[in-house]
């Protein structure tokens, strides 16, 4: 896991919700623990394929579901870094 993309949430409660909806979408996405790169948020996360992005926009979107951001994790040189991609 040297390169993904995540969402973060503001709640566990969302992070849940998202999943359900994600995985009757047919999407491909795993619920995993806030990595510590990102600091401030709910404990649990999404791990996606960055081509959904835009289903996974629009889900969430229609069903009302908060989140911290969207952030790309990568591997520079020997440690992992975030860059926040979407809000």
């Amino acid at each position: 896991m040297n390169d993904f993309y995540i969402i973060s949430f503001n709640s566990t409660h969302h992070a849940i919700r998202a999943e359900k909806l994600l995985v009757e979408a047919g999407l491909s996405v795993m619920i995993l623990p806030t990595p510590r790169e990102i600091a401030a948020s709910c404990g649990l996360s999404i791990k996606f394929e960055f081509n959904d992005i835009e289903v996974i926009n629009s889900i969430m979107k229609d069903n009302s579901i908060e989140r911290r951001g969207i952030y790309h994790i990568f591997k520079k040189e020997s440690k992992r870094e975030a860059i926040k991609i979407q809000d």
